[in-house]
């Protein structure tokens, strides 16, 4: 009986495998952890923080329904051209079923919400795009929503806000695509004409043929901290002009060094 008592208990050579009930004691997405510094925190205090890290400041993904919830006065938003979506004009394999994998994942229908809401009291027309649906990327329908969403604000004579986060002009599309570069830079030049006032609020990553257009047409050109903002990747432009580019090229505090953004902004103070 004493031997028992006192003897060492013997180490176990394998760790145990949690059971299924022990799974379900933790919920799933109750822990986040932060891609920058690898801190690990409570998922509700992310987003409570507007999802950036508490400890190093990094700002991350946002989807629509997110950004529309810190961004205008509660239930003050109505969308617009939610039922507008892509076709697929050159039929491209596995384009519509890529397409609908989304919709299914993201609940959208397109790559960007569109629509009306207050600030402050303040009517704006507003368009969000979102990196979940098609990496935000900006095929034909992408461009209407966002025409009509600037010809709205232009008739309501109300500002007209855009968050961006796109990786550029959708490939399955080809040219009809690229077309909408030309529209929506169109329609925020004559919205410009008539005194309209425009806020573009890019957010990582904006890239290729998105900020190549409307993404850097703002009367105020803003940006989140870190984000990724430029047209080609890092390694064509690098292979291109044969040298090495700064490390801190095409994130957003680059481009307000270099005059191309007004202001960089945590989401925070935004």
């Amino acid at each position: 009986m004493l031997k028992e008592l006192f003897s060492k208990s013997k180490k176990k050579k394998y760790a145990t495998i949690p059971t299924e009930r022990n799974k379900q004691d933790v919920p799933e997405g109750i822990m986040t952890k932060c891609p920058e510094c690898k801190k690990i925190m409570y998922t509700k205090d992310l987003i409570k923080n507007k999802k950036v890290c508490s400890i190093c400041g990094h700002h991350l993904r946002m989807n629509a329904n997110e950004r529309i919830e810190c961004t205008l006065d509660e239930g003050s938003f109505r969308e617009m051209d939610e039922l507008l979506i892509s076709v697929n004009p050159l039929q491209f394999p596995g384009y519509e079923d890529k397409l609908e994998i989304d919709r299914l994942k993201t609940q959208m229908n397109e790559a960007v919400v569109t629509g009306t809401g207050k600030i402050s009291g303040m009517d704006v027309a507003i368009a969000i795009m979102d990196a979940n649906f098609r990496m935000g990327s900006m095929g034909s329908a992408v461009g209407e929503k966002i025409t009509n969403a600037v010809e709205l604000a232009r008739e309501k004579k109300i500002p007209f806000l855009i968050f961006t986060a796109s990786g550029g002009a959708r490939m399955q599309e080809g040219i009809l695509s690229l077309m909408q570069m030309a529209k929506t830079s169109a329609a925020l030049k004559h919205f410009s004409d008539e005194g309209g006032l425009f806020i573009s609020i890019m957010t990582h990553p904006t890239t290729g043929g998105v900020s190549a257009s409307f993404a850097s047409l703002g009367d105020y050109n803003l940006a989140e901290p870190g984000a990724l903002i430029g047209f080609a990747g890092r390694t064509v432009i690098e292979q291109t002009i044969r040298e090495e580019l700064p490390a801190d090229f095409q994130s957003a505090e680059f481009l307000m060094k270099h005059g191309q953004l007004d202001a960089v902004i945590s989401r925070l103070e935004l």
